[in-house]
């Protein structure tokens, strides 16, 4: 993410600045503009280090663990009947989900906070930016829990209990996926409060693990009350 002022964001040849600079793309060595973006990267993010190393790890792992897992008791029903019950098989699974989240967010803090910070977003304006955020993705994932109820949120419907009709309550009415974009948000804020371009990085990569857990999962879904609204749910 280039921003104009920070460090490495300088051009570094004629070629990229000065008077040929309005001459067009062809005056443009992009090798060297590569190198810049790359430098400036490099500056504020070490990808070696083992917080952020542990950040990308939880970050990909977590929807990655409950679309298995779900997935695999949908198929085979092999956690309600261990738990003898679909209910205590899913909150049994929202505890581990729960302990991911709280790992991976530890995670991302203590990335954020072994790398240097962004002198230009450490202000008191983006701060303030970055708490209506947080606000704003507390608001989308507490209000999303409560118009899905604690089984709807935890996936409930992979171990059979499914809701009678579509949720179109506040905040789902202006928003598709708003629990997945509230978690966003709050990431989002969080890098934002804490001046950080690792937790910038860290947020994109969430943004974009969201993304493919939701191309798995909402045809997924959708199936599950297809065959729901065709015939008698059937329970194993």
């Amino acid at each position: 993410m280039k921003r104009s002022g920070d460090p490495g964001a300088k051009p570094t040849s004629s070629s990229v600045a000065g008077p040929d600079c309005c001459g067009g793309l062809g005056n443009i060595d992009f090798r060297q503009a590569d190198l810049c973006v790359m430098t400036w990267l490099l500056g504020y993010v070490d990808p070696l280090d083992p917080s952020f190393v542990a950040a990308v790890l939880t970050i990909a792992f977590s929807p990655l663990y409950w679309n298995v897992v779900a997935r695999w008791e949908h198929k085979t029903r092999k956690l309600s009947r261990a738990f003898g019950s679909p209910y205590l098989a899913c909150y049994s699974l929202s505890v581990t989900i729960l302990l991911l989240n709280f790992l991976r967010s530890h995670c991302f803090t203590q990335a954020m906070l072994s790398q240097p910070k962004m002198e230009s977003l450490d202000t008191p304006a983006a701060y303030s930016l970055g708490l209506a955020l947080l606000g704003l993705g507390v608001v989308l994932v507490l209000s999303s829990f409560f118009a899905l109820g604690f089984t709807g949120t935890f996936l409930g419907d992979y171990f059979g209990i499914l809701k009678e009709a579509r949720v179109t309550v506040f905040p789902f009415n202006i928003l598709d996926n708003p629990m997945y974009w509230g978690s966003t948000a709050n990431y989002l804020g969080w890098a934002i409060m804490h001046a950080s371009p690792t937790g910038l990085l860290l947020t994109v990569l969430v943004a974009l693990t969201y993304m493919v857990a939701l191309l798995y999962e909402e045809p997924f879904t959708a199936e599950i009350y297809r065959q729901k609204a065709s015939g008698p749910h059937k329970r194993s």
